[in-house]
């Protein structure tokens, strides 16, 4: 569906995107992930078709995107990480006025499709309200809104639920999740923030310093950064008895106090002979968990 071949964005002497290549499969939701400032709404612009690239090119349902862009943008949507509302239109006129934008006609598809969106969007109460009377999360709705009126095949959200409230945030998650479900596309969500990526999407790419350093499922970037497994362990006393005896065990790589708790690094499983220790020490055995690498624990050691 997508591919990205060789691509570097320059202004003037800088650099914000360097030599960056990666494909997306038609119906992947995957997630662009960076630090601030890596590239990736840059990257965003670029595959939207809003800025040419300096060099490289991109490859939409094999389709060069910028020698067919008035045909691809008809089957792209994107949400800005600053949606372009109008305040002084209502929602639906806006929607109205985005759907002509796209290319469609004002006419009865166009209305019924309004209809579809305002109900996918929950903003069915808000038909008639002028933006600029709108809360945050709902203008965000409304610019997802715009962005999948003309049916778009690819969808690009860029820092979709930055600076919404908790609620704002869990609200729009939903609605990405319902619209990868009711019509298939394919989405790319770009954002910094790793629990958003880890609930909604399946695969991940990671840009850092303009430069793609991971691409692949979630799941496979999590085992291929695996080194053992983490146990957590709370004991009411005798801990650093416990913590050099958990040392001596040939498949632990690393134990120490982390606060309350004892953090294990291990070659594999060692829950039961820990308990034991435990057990045999008379610790007072609190606590007793085992977690594997999370994204989290992948972003971090990726992008140092």
């Amino acid at each position: 569906m997508i591919k990205v071949d060789h691509v570097t964005v320059k202004y003037g002497d800088f650099t914000a995107v360097d030599d960056i290549s990666f494909d997306i499969a038609s119906g992947d939701i995957v997630a662009f992930l960076g630090p601030n400032g890596a590239g990736k709404t840059t990257t965003m612009r670029v595959l939207t078709g809003f800025m040419a690239p300096s060099a490289g090119d991109i490859f939409i349902d094999g389709m060069d995107l910028f020698e067919n862009l008035r045909t691809i943008k008809t089957e792209l949507g994107y949400l800005p990480e600053k949606p372009p509302l109008y305040p002084d239109l209502t929602v639906y006129e806006y929607l109205e006025f985005a759907g002509t934008l796209k290319g469609m006609k004002r006419d009865d598809l166009l209305k019924k499709r309004i209809a579809e969106i305002i109900e996918m969007t929950d903003l069915g109460d808000r038909r008639d309200t002028l933006i600029r009377f709108l809360s945050k999360g709902l203008k965000q709705r409304v610019g997802i809104a715009q962005s999948i009126i003309n049916y778009p095949k690819v969808l690009v959200l860029d820092e979709p639920t930055v600076g919404l409230d908790p609620r704002q945030v869990v609200e729009i998650r939903a609605l990405i999740r319902r619209l990868a479900k009711a019509e298939n596309r394919t989405i790319i969500l770009s954002t910094h923030i790793l629990a958003e990526a880890n609930e909604i999407c399946e695969k991940t790419i990671i840009i850092k310093d303009g430069h793609i350093i991971a691409a692949d499922s979630i799941d496979n970037l999590q085992k291929s950064h695996e080194e053992g497994i983490w146990v957590i362990l709370r004991v009411a006393r005798n801990e650093k008895e416990l913590i050099e005896v958990i040392k001596r065990n040939p498949q632990v790589i690393d134990a120490r106090a982390d606060g309350e708790r004892i953090v294990i690094q291990a070659k594999d499983m060692i829950q039961e002979s820990v308990a034991e220790e435990a057990v045999r020490l008379k610790c007072g055995l609190l606590e007793l968990s085992s977690k594997k690498a999370s994204l989290e624990d992948v972003f971090l050691k990726l992008t140092n």
